[in-house]
C-alpha cells in the first residue's frame, strides 16, 4: 500500500502547461483553471501563443504555454513565475525554464526528449537536466507518452489519436498535485464532448490514469498541496476570458436598452473570439455578420445603428487603421456604434499573439479632422464585461461611437467571475426623439444640456431626415459649406463627448499622504496594483490611480495628479498616456515606465525598478 503523502496547505500557487502548439496546452490550462474557479479560489490565467500560424514540431518557436495563478484569495495577476512547470517537450523546457522559480517543481514527458528531440530544442548533451543547471529532485520524470499509449491500447484509436490524449494525463496529474476533485474534471469533459461521449470517455480515463501515477509514484514530490477557497458573495460563478466578458458585455446592455445587438466584425487576432461567441447567441436577438474587410465590418454595423440598434464592430490594432474612415462616418452622422480593439504587437502585422498597449494615441487621434471619440480601457478579464456595458451605454445615450480597449493579455486571459442579475445592472436610456419634435424633426436638433441630438429611427412618421458624411447646418440639417457652421459643429460634438459624466479617478493605497503615485491604464491594473501593495508590505508610502475612462478623462485628473511629490506612469507602449497626460495637466511632469516586449509586466521588475524612485 502506498505511503500516505503529507498535504500542504497553500495561499497561492502558479502552475504553467507548456508543449507544441498542437499538444491542447491551451485546453489543459482551461480544465485546470475551470475546476479552480468552481471550488472558490480567485484565478488569474496568461495564456502564451506562438506568432507562427504552425511551427515545426518540437521545434523553439513552436511552443505554446498557458500560465495559471490560484489563490485563496483574488488574484490579481498570472504570477511572474510559476510552481509546477508542465514540459510536454524539451523544446519546451528549452524556452520555459525562465518563466520557473528556483524551487519549482517540474513535470517532463521523457518520452520526448529522445536524441532527436533534444537536437531540435539546440541541447548540446544528453545531460539535458545538467546542461540547464536543473536540480533532477525538482523534476517529476514521466514517460508520459508510454503511459497514454499503454492506457488507450484497447481503445481502439489510431496513433495519432492517442497522442492528442497526452494534455489529459497533464492535467490528472496536476490535479494529483493539488488535491483536484477530478468530478470536476469529469463534468467538464462531459460538457466539452457532449456530442461525442466516447471521446469524453477515453479522455476521462487518461485523465484518472495521470491522477494514479502521481498517487503511485509520489516519492518523487515531498507533497501535495491543497489551497482553500476564501470568502466569496454568494453567487454563481465561472472561469471566463476577457473576450467572452466582452460578448456577454454587449448581450446584457442590448438587453438592458431593449434592442437588438448587431456585430459588423471582419476576424482578426487576437479579437476574433468575440465574433465566435456572439454568434451563439441568435436566441438572444443577436445579430453577427462576418465581412469581407474591416471597412464593411465597421459600414455594415453604421447602417445597423442608423437602423436602431446596439451596434458593435470588433477588431485589432491593424483593424482600426482601416476602418478609420467609416468611424470618422459615425462620428459626423453622431451615431451610437461600439469599436472593440483588442490590441496587440505592433506596428503592422507585428507580434500578432503577443499584448501591447500601443493603440492608445490611435484611439484618441486616429482619424481625419476633429474626431472626438470617448475611450475606455477594461482593467480585467472580468472587468470586460463592465467597460463593454458601460461603452454600451455611453454610446446610446449619448449618440456617440465609443472605443473600447482591451488587448491579447485580458482577453485570452481569464478570471473567476460572478455572474450578475441584469436587474441590478445600470439603467440604458437611449437619447429617443421625444414627441414634441414630430413634424418639426430635424437630426441635430440636441438637448440643451447634455447637446446630445435626438435620435430617430427610419421608418418613424413624422421623423424623416437625412445624414452622411458631409457636413450638415446644425439647424436644417441641410449640407452645409459654411465655414461658421462647420467650426460650431465640430465644438459642439467636442464639447458633447467632454460633457459626458464618468466617474472620479479612485486612488488606492496611501492615498492620503502617498511619496509615490503609480499612475497605469488598463489591462495593467493586476501588474501595478500588487507592486503598490509589495511596496507598502516594505514600509513603503504609495499610491495607485489606474485610468479606466481616458476620453473625457475623469473630472478630478488634475487634483490627483499634481497631488504627491512624485509621480510614475507605467504602461506598455513608449509613453502615449504620460504624453496625453502632460497635455492635458499643466505642469504634470512624471517619471515614465514604459516596456513594449509583448508580455505582460513583471512584478517583481516593477516592484525594483520603483523602489529607485524613493532615493
Amino acid at each position: 500500500m502506498a505511503e500516505k503523502l503529507e498535504v500542504k496547505e497553500l495561499e497561492e500557487v502558479v502552475v504553467r502547461f507548456s508543449g507544441d502548439s498542437g499538444d491542447g496546452m491551451q485546453l489543459a490550462g482551461n480544465i485546470f483553471s475551470t475546476v479552480s474557479a468552481t471550488v472558490g479560489n480567485g484565478i488569474s490565467t496568461f495564456p502564451d501563443y506562438p506568432a507562427d500560424i504552425r511551427a515545426p514540431q518540437g521545434s523553439l518557436t513552436g511552443v505554446s504555454g498557458f500560465q495559471v495563478h490560484i489563490g485563496s484569495g483574488k488574484v490579481y495577476t498570472p504570477g511572474d513565475k510559476c510552481d509546477v512547470l508542465v514540459c510536454m517537450n524539451a523544446a519546451a523546457l528549452k524556452t520555459q525554464y525562465k518563466f520557473a522559480k528556483p524551487q519549482a517543481t517540474i513535470i517532463i514527458d521523457t518520452d520526448s526528449f529522445g536524441p532527436a528531440d533534444l537536437k531540435k530544442a539546440a541541447f548540446q548533451t544528453e545531460d539535458y537536466l545538467g546542461e540547464m543547471g536543473i536540480d533532477p529532485d525538482r523534476v517529476v520524470q514521466c514517460p508520459l507518452t508510454t503511459m497514454v499509449k499503454e492506457c488507450l491500447k484497447d481503445s481502439g484509436m489510431d496513433n495519432k489519436a492517442v497522442l492528442k490524449c497526452r494534455n489529459m494525463f497533464a492535467v490528472g496529474l496536476v490535479c494529483w498535485l493539488f488535491n483536484r476533485d477530478l468530478s470536476l474534471v469529469n463534468n467538464f469533459l462531459k460538457k466539452k464532448f457532449i456530442k461525442k461521449p466516447a471521446l469524453a470517455d477515453v479522455n476521462m480515463r487518461v485523465v484518472q490514469a495521470g491522477f494514479d501515477y502521481g498517487h503511485n509514484t509520489h516519492s518523487s514530490v515531498p507533497a501535495t498541496y491543497r489551497i482553500e477557497s476564501g470568502i466569496k458573495m454568494p453567487g454563481r460563478y465561472m472561469d471566463i476570458t476577457g473576450n467572452k466578458a466582452t460578448a456577454y458585455g454587449l448581450i446584457a446592455a442590448a438587453e438592458r436598452a431593449g434592442l437588438k445587438l448587431f456585430l459588423g466584425s471582419y476576424p482578426i487576432t487576437p479579437a476574433t473570439d468575440i465574433l465566435h461567441e456572439l454568434s451563439k447567441h441568435k436566441s438572444l436577438g443577436v445579430m453577427t455578420v462576418q465581412c469581407e474587410d474591416e471597412v464593411s465590418g465597421c459600414a455594415t454595423a453604421i447602417g445597423a445603428a442608423f437602423a436602431g440598434a446596439l451596434a458593435v464592430s470588433s477588431t485589432s490594432g491593424p483593424g482600426v487603421c482601416l476602418k478609420s474612415e467609416a468611424m470618422n462616418l459615425a462620428v459626423i452622422d453622431e451615431l451610437p456604434l461600439v469599436i472593440v480593439d483588442v490590441q496587440r504587437g505592433g506596428p503592422s502585422t507585428g507580434l500578432p499573439t503577443k499584448s501591447e498597449q500601443t493603440d492608445l494615441l490611435q484611439a484618441l487621434y486616429g482619424r481625419n479632422g476633429e474626431s472626438p471619440m470617448p475611450v475606455i480601457a477594461a482593467l480585467s478579464p472580468t472587468d470586460c464585461f463592465d467597460a463593454a456595458y458601460e461603452a454600451s451605454k455611453i454610446a446610446l445615450e449619448h449618440l456617440t461611437p465609443v472605443i473600447l480597449l482591451t488587448d491579447a493579455f485580458i482577453a485570452n486571459g481569464s478570471a473567476a467571475w460572478r455572474l450578475p442579475d441584469i436587474n441590478e445592472l445600470p439603467k440604458i436610456q437611449p437619447h429617443y426623439v421625444t414627441p414634441e419634435l414630430k413634424d418639426n424633426y430635424t437630426p441635430y436638433q440636441r438637448d440643451p444640456e447634455t447637446l446630445v441630438r435626438y435620435w430617430a429611427i427610419p421608418g418613424q412618421e413624422g421623423y424623416t431626415h437625412i445624414i452622411g458624411g458631409l457636413e450638415k447646418d446644425g439647424q436644417t440639417g441641410a449640407i452645409s459649406t459654411n465655414p461658421e457652421n462647420h467650426d460650431r459643429m465640430c465644438r459642439l460634438r467636442a464639447e458633447k463627448v467632454a460633457r459626458i459624466p464618468v466617474p472620479d479617478l479612485e486612488v488606492l493605497g496611501d492615498k492620503d499622504d502617498a511619496d509615490l503615485l503609480i499612475v497605469g491604464f488598463g489591462s495593467t491594473f493586476g501588474h501595478l496594483y500588487s507592486a503598490m501593495e509589495e511596496l507598502r508590505h516594505q514600509g513603503k508610502k504609495v499610491a495607485l490611480a489606474q485610468f479606466k475612462y481616458i476620453n473625457p478623462l475623469p473630472k478630478n485628473t488634475a487634483e490627483v495628479l499634481l497631488k504627491y511629490p512624485k509621480v510614475v506612469v507605467a504602461e506598455q507602449n513608449l509613453g502615449q498616456l504620460a504624453g496625453f497626460l502632460r497635455a492635458k495637466v499643466n505642469g504634470f511632469v512624471p517619471v515614465q515606465y514604459n516596456e513594449v516586449k509583448g508580455q505582460p509586466f513583471q512584478v517583481e521588475e516593477l516592484t525594483s525598478y520603483f523602489k529607485t524612485l524613493f532615493s
